[in-house]
């Protein structure tokens, strides 16, 4: 019988996670293309999003929604680090730092903050702070977020 085959793409069961460990994500682009996607579907038509002429150039650019900045980190970690073992998000503390605008990319760290093993099912609560960064390096995220994580196959 062979060894078997490791999934690429599967998430960190909570055993193979350390207080302390830390990790960077993919960067990714946003586009315009994304912008408008985003507030189609979720309704976000904030007169900020939709007229490029709003706010008498405060922000240099086309801004992107933080919740649409957030929710890009939130996909690379879930393709990266909890894909087929995270459970359920239990909580999340948001910063915006800085603005966001189409043509950016963005990338996170995460550094594991906590581990506590659950009583039953093999599952632990698992506690990261994430801070997003633009191209430059300049963070404009800061967050925490508390999941729960599934364990190794018994």
């Amino acid at each position: 019988m062979s060894e078997p085959i490791t999934v690429l793409g599967m998430g960190y069961y909570w055993q193979e996670l350390e207080v302390g460990q830390r990790f960077h994500t993919l960067r990714r682009t946003i586009t315009e293309t994304d912008i408008i996607n985003f507030i189609s579907a979720t309704g976000m038509l904030e007169t900020i999003f939709t007229d490029t002429t709003f706010g008498g150039g405060a922000i240099q650019g086309r801004p992107v929604p933080g919740a649409l900045t957030y929710g890009i980190i939130e996909g690379l970690l879930m393709q990266g680090m909890v894909q087929g073992t995270g459970l359920a998000l239990l909580e999340v503390h948001k910063k915006i730092l800085a603005p966001v605008v189409a043509g950016d990319t963005v990338w996170a760290e995460v550094e594991v903050t906590g581990v506590r093993p659950t009583s039953k099912h093999n599952r632990a609560i698992v506690s990261s702070a994430i801070e997003i960064r633009n191209q430059h390096g300049t963070p404009v995220i800061q967050y925490t977020a508390v999941r729960m994580l599934a364990g190794k196959p018994e």
